[in-house]
């Protein structure tokens, strides 16, 4: 029997892969519906069905994609990106009552991840290292924990309370060159910015929370994985190289038990369910996404296929546990540009 899955934000750089997998999974058929806000969305291409929905912060989200899921008789939603999440967990009740599994954790291990500075309160709650930070609102206030925090002598970072993909990050630094920057640096590089540039950015009644924080330097990893009840079932970490417009396009696979250890506590703390996705820049815990992130696939470890059983009942936690032994440590993936053609 067929099985349907609705697959959200389908304009996401991980689509075509995610998509494929799904496909690919070796087992049964699989009917892909995709939805997103915009129309030139890949998935209206590569799905079998595609459907416009409000953007995810939209209160009538979840409602435009239970709709799709019922016309479509899909039985699971995957979503993929952090905007789509806060809807879809307090909506999930709702979607599990018309037999529709949503793969996404409860509203309030949704809403503790995506507050970045309730994560990084809870990093320092539970002994995990996390950047030096300051939860500021207004421009007098950024510029005290600015330098409070070391600045002129330290870089350091910013970004707003919530945000995803790198969206709003930006250095902090006293020897910023603005016109360096606009002669030479490539469109979507983190940028860095003087504080005096940032506070006339502001202006004096910007009321915009925003995060100050020491900037986490070196090698980027992250941990991928499956979880419920918060326990890890089935991951691995892995690195994040090769930047892109704020996008990672190398990995390889680790085999590093002290990070495991690291994502176990966070992902117990949090109580989280399906998919996560842990990010570390040098020994710093930076992000935490309850979601589906880029995948290291195999032939014979398939996460988005497995992950999306376990939801439906199909294959237990034991079982998830079990296939940990087939994680290849140095398994490497290379992500590319690619594009398809139509006429209209």
């Amino acid at each position: 029997m067929t099985l349907t899955v609705v697959v959200t934000a389908s304009g996401a750089p991980g689509t075509a892969a995610l998509l494929r997998a799904l496909r690919e999974n070796g087992e049964r058929d699989v009917r892909l519906v995709g939805t997103d806000m915009s129309e030139q969305a890949v998935g209206r291409h590569l799905c079998d069905a595609f459907s416009l929905v409000p953007r995810g912060s939209d209160p009538g989200f979840a409602d435009a994609v239970l709709d799709v899921a019922r016309r479509e008789g899909a039985r699971a939603v995957l979503p993929q990106s952090s905007f789509d999440l806060p809807g879809l967990a307090a909506a999930k009740e709702r979607f599990a009552a018309e037999g529709v599994a949503v793969l996404v954790a409860s509203p309030e291990a949704v809403r503790r991840a995506n507050d970045k500075a309730e994560s990084y309160a809870m990093l320092d709650a539970i002994g995990v290292r996390g950047p030096a930070w300051r939860r500021v609102r207004g421009a007098q206030a950024v510029a005290t924990a600015a330098y409070g925090l070391g600045y002129p002598d330290r870089e350091l970072a910013m970004k707003p309370v919530f945000s995803s993909g790198s969206r709003g990050f930006r250095i902090l630094s006293a020897s910023a060159d603005r016109r360096e920057q606009l002669l030479s640096n490539r469109p979507g590089v983190a940028e860095a910015m003087r504080l005096d540039d940032l506070l006339d950015l502001l202006g004096p009644g910007d009321e915009t929370e925003l995060l100050v924080m020491e900037l986490a330097t070196g090698t980027e990893r992250t941990i991928d994985g499956i979880a419920s009840g918060g326990r890890i079932l089935l991951g691995h970490p892995k690195t994040r190289e090769a930047m892109r417009a704020g996008l990672a396009m190398y990995f390889e696979t680790l085999d590093d038990p002290a990070l495991m250890e690291i994502a176990g506590k966070i992902v117990a703390e949090l109580d989280l369910d399906h998919f996560f996705n842990i990010q570390l820049v040098g020994e710093h815990v930076i992000e935490i996404n309850p979601r589906i992130s880029t995948i290291v696939y195999q032939e014979d470890l398939n996460l988005p296929w497995l992950g999306v059983k376990h939801a439906l009942g199909e294959i237990g936690p034991d079982e998830l546990e079990a296939l940990a032994g087939r994680i290849r440590p140095g398994r490497r993936a290379l992500r590319y540009f690619d594009q398809v053609e139509w006429d209209v």
